[in-house]
């Protein structure tokens, strides 16, 4: 009778969180299907509401931002400065992160405090001093001053991220590379490298998120052409403030990269995300 009792609460507080998670999962997914809806349907149709389905799927709308708002030359700007950012961080934050996880050094908790300082300031406070430096170089108005300042912010989190996943990672597997003759590189990239690809895919996924939405840096250092989409859409909003589904189709444009992003990556960041990837 107890064990029928225990039964029947457990069942109901597993009935309980699911129930909750489908909540949050439609208060989720409702704007976002506002918004696609919206972007198939003609200015006459936004009366009869968000979520109702277009009579007409206007294709148009998105031919619209495409062209009429310069989207093609955005996106192109996007993928330039994300690619490299991506890249370097990851590779970057791969070393530093078993550097500081996996090697004992002199002076590796106060670097590491340096490097980390760098979450906890937000862009905002050093972006003058940032635009006054990049102008020193001559880099101002260039892609390397979207990438460089991201490639800095993005290898602070991912030597925090790394760091953490190799902390958690078995010392017995180095100790055995190391008896085989691997040297400090050869046991990071042959033995530990190939074992990260969740968290890896993790943070990859997390960084490309972060630098395809950044909107501040961009809006501040660069004109003209080399703006990305974030800039892009909100200069859209001021040339078809009243079309609506034009708008609505741009940001199905923006957001569409990084959704399907996640779904492709989705099994390996969750894993990432449950698996101790910030695991002390």
């Amino acid at each position: 009778m107890i064990r029928d009792r225990d039964y029947r609460r457990k069942q109901a507080r597993t009935g309980l969180t699911y129930l909750m998670l489908i909540i949050f999962l439609i208060g989720a997914l409702l704007p976002f299907a506002g918004i696609f809806l919206t972007a198939f349907k003609s200015s006459s149709e936004l009366a009869q509401g968000p979520f109702a389905l277009p009579e007409t799927w206007q294709f148009d709308n998105f031919q619209k931002a495409w062209d009429g708002a310069r989207f093609g030359t955005y996106f192109r700007s996007s993928v330039i400065v994300v690619v490299p950012v991506v890249v370097i961080a990851t590779i970057l934050s791969t070393m530093s992160g078993y550097a500081f996880g996996m090697i004992r050094f002199w002076g590796d908790n106060l670097l590491l405090l340096l490097i980390v300082l760098g979450l906890m300031v937000p862009s905002e406070a050093v972006i003058i001093p940032l635009w006054k430096l990049m102008g020193t170089l001559g880099l101002r108005n260039t892609y390397w001053a979207l990438i460089l300042p991201q490639v800095g912010l993005s290898f602070a989190f991912g030597t925090f991220w790394m760091r953490a996943h190799f902390k958690s990672m078995p010392t017995e597997l180095v100790d055995a590379a190391v008896v085989d003759g691997c040297n400090a590189w050869n046991v990071l990239w042959r033995v530990l490298f190939p074992l990260s690809r969740p968290a890896l895919l993790s943070l990859i996924v997390l960084l490309f998120m972060w630098t395809w939405n950044e909107f501040f840096l961009v809006l501040v250092m660069v004109t003209g052409d080399l703006r990305t989409l974030p800039v892009g859409l909100a200069l859209l909003r001021g040339r078809y403030a009243a079309d609506v589904p034009v708008m609505a189709a741009a940001a199905t444009i923006v957001s569409l990269p990084v959704i399907v992003m996640y779904f492709i990556f989705q099994r390996h960041f969750i894993r990432g995300m449950v698996s101790g990837a910030l695991k002390e």
